[in-house]
């Protein structure tokens, strides 16, 4: 600070009337020295000050700083608040809607690894809710045994790759013993820096959309290409298999109104029967083909008809040819119980479509023959 102008002038001048005083003391150096201390003293002052108000402003900008700083991360903190109290919100509006569908609920804390099964997904296998554990030994439990390695591959690579979506197929266990066929669709709840920490998924039963597949499958191979009897034959014997009942036939009315059926192909557990001929009276079949509708009883069918003893179910679908008329129908016999997988109505209309028109042409060819027969005798 000496070497500023303002001081280093009154302090040459102070050095300078020093020395005069001291080679030739007098009143008049000490008072231009005296002089020059003032003129040190009052610039050493200023620049004092000078130095003290520049910090001031430095002080005051550097505060200003850390306001503007503090203020932007108060922002930010009440930002990103504002966005997790948002994400809670929408988070519980997530589980709030997939708990309220009817598909099966499952959330997997990859932490804990913790498994949250809901009632819907143990209800959709017959279970109630404290009979399967909710942890992830409780929930592969319920995975076939030849699906669970693919189930955790599946997972696993979704874990892995954040922008892969979880979809899989796959069996599970009923109570029962049966198996259900689901669609399993999930996502992983992930962190700012893309580390997955949750998984949340829905399992959809498509064990009817599946029976339909192979319904529609078995019946379309088994029958393509066939006519007549042929095409009888086949039809109860690969419905018969695919829906895996003990008995199917086929029907035509014996007579009209009709009281009486004859059956045009037949097939049982063990393979193809003889042809019968019966009367409707007391036999579920009557449903069937008095009233033109699907009749179907899922269980206690000997109790209700004491003709069917030993039969435990029945499904019977009317044949309807193209004017309106009763045709016949076809029939579904079963020892055990049947449950709803056997409804694949898209499935029998088309092929009870296909009955209708091939006896309609085998009684047009009837006709026919009938006529020219008539001819010919006269």
């Amino acid at each position: 600070m000496f070497m500023q102008p303002l001081t280093l002038g009154p302090l040459l001048g102070l050095v300078a009337a020093l020395a005069w005083v001291a080679v030739r003391p007098a009143t008049l150096p000490a008072m231009l020295a005296a002089v020059f201390v003032a003129l040190l003293v009052w610039s050493l002052r200023r620049h004092a000050l000078a130095q003290e108000s520049a910090f001031a402003r430095r002080l005051a900008g550097a505060e200003e700083q850390v306001r503007a700083q503090r203020s932007a991360t108060e922002q930010s903190e009440l930002a990103r608040a504002r966005v997790e109290t948002e994400l809670r919100a929408t988070d519980e509006r997530y589980q709030l809607a997939l708990r309220g569908c009817q598909d099966g609920l499952w959330e997997w804390d990859l932490g804990s690894d913790r498994v949250f099964l809901s009632p819907r997904w143990k209800g959709m296998l017959g279970f109630e809710t404290p009979e399967i554990s909710d942890d992830k030994a409780g929930w592969l439990a319920r995975v076939h045994a030849d699906d669970r390695v693919a189930l955790e591959e599946s997972l696993s690579r979704h874990i892995a790759g954040p922008d892969a979506t979880f979809d899989h197929e796959m069996r599970l266990l009923h109570k029962d013993g049966s198996i259900r066929n689901v669609l399993s669709r999930g996502v992983a709840i992930r962190r700012e820096n893309g580390t997955p920490y949750r998984l949340v998924g829905l399992d959809t039963d498509v064990t009817r959309l599946k029976r339909v597949q192979t319904v529609l499958d078995a019946v379309a191979e088994g029958t393509s290409g066939a006519f007549g009897q042929q095409f009888f034959q086949a039809m109860v014997r690969h419905f018969a298999r695919a829906l895996e009942v003990d008995r199917a036939f086929i029907t035509e009315c014996a007579d009209d109104p009709a009281t009486r059926v004859r059956t045009l192909a037949v097939w049982v557990a063990n393979g193809p029967a003889e042809n019968f001929e019966y009367v409707l009276e007391g036999t579920p079949c009557a449903e069937v083909i008095g009233e033109g509708r699907m009749c179907f009883h899922r269980e206690g069918l000997s109790e209700r008809f004491p003709r069917e003893v030993g039969w435990q179910a029945f499904l019977g679908l009317p044949i309807i040819a193209s004017d309106g008329r009763m045709l016949g129908h076809l029939a579904f016999f079963d020892s055990r119980p049947l449950g709803d997988d056997v409804l694949v109505d898209s499935i029998y209309r088309i092929f009870l479509a296909r009955a209708a028109a091939e006896m309609e042409r085998i009684q047009a060819l009837a006709r026919l023959a009938q006529g020219e027969s008539s001819k010919a005798a006269s």
